[in-house]
């Protein structure tokens, strides 16, 4: 009884441990932003002219600026937009594309120069293609999102698909298991963490495809303010939407790795 007693006390001490340990990396994690939020600040006030790198104080005063305006949530909620439907839309073509390559391994030899020419081809020369084909809306900025993550989605599904086990899924169809089935309660299962990992690699880029299309063509976004900024020598508004963009990718992959952790969960 009391060995149990002490199994079960050292059990959870083990389960509180890692919460403690988050604390404390949380803790060191902002202590090292404010850290180099303060040195930049006085670099900017004393060292280098703020017409080449502005300061945080003047960021942030951009930033309630553009809040009390009503600008910020027009900009960041077009961007968010145009990068969150690219990132959708490219998972779950690339999962589909990514699983018939994996199903159809001759047809996938057969296409594959043609596909790894179109993942070499840099996205951004697509980018006038799209505007030329959809104009300057939101279609066009999606398109160049989806671009950007499909073959990341494509790539992971099929290495995520080889590195299985086969025995299982020959030993399913042995017993009369349909593709369908497979694809629902094996493959999908079994390559999880393989798709989640092409969403937190896929953020970014989702937001690069957004950004770029906004700076061809486009009338709000984060990417349109920089390159208006820009076109006005507004360094400080340059410095703003960059910053912007760093917020909202680090709360994406917070986001992605928070929900990765509960899908995962039944792993450990």
């Amino acid at each position: 009884m009391a060995n149990h007693f002490a199994s079960s006390t050292q059990a959870q001490g083990q389960r509180k441990a890692p919460v403690g340990l988050l604390g404390n990396l949380l803790f060191q994690q902002t202590l090292f932003t404010l850290s180099t939020l303060l040195a930049w600040e006085i670099l900017g006030a004393y060292l280098v002219d703020p017409f080449w790198s502005s300061r945080p104080s003047l960021i942030f005063q951009r930033i309630w600026l553009l809040w009390q305006r009503g600008d910020l949530t027009w900009h960041i909620s077009a961007t968010l937009t145009e990068a969150g439907l690219g990132l959708a839309f490219g998972s779950v073509v690339g999962v589909s594309i990514g699983l018939l390559m994996a199903r159809y391994t001759r047809a996938a030899q057969i296409t594959e120069p043609l596909f790894m020419g179109l993942y070499s081809l840099p996205r951004v020369a697509l980018a006038p293609l799209f505007i030329l084909w959809f104009g300057i809306g939101l279609p066009a900025k999606v398109m160049m999102s989806f671009s950007m993550v499909v073959f990341v989605f494509v790539l992971n599904v099929v290495e995520g698909v080889r590195a299985l086990d086969r025995e299982p899924i020959d030993l399913m169809r042995t017993m009369g298991a349909n593709d369908r089935y497979i694809i629902h309660r094996v493959l999908l299962p079994a390559i999880l963490s393989w798709i989640l990992a092409s969403f937190r690699i896929g953020v970014g880029l989702a937001l690069i495809g957004a950004l770029v299309g906004e700076l061809i063509g486009s009338s709000r976004g984060l990417g349109w303010y920089i390159e208006r900024s820009a076109g006005q020598l507004d360094t400080t508004g340059v410095f703003t939407g960059i910053v912007l963009l760093i917020a909202i990718a680090m709360v994406a992959n917070n986001v992605v790795t928070i929900v990765s952790a509960r899908l995962t969960r039944w792993r450990s």
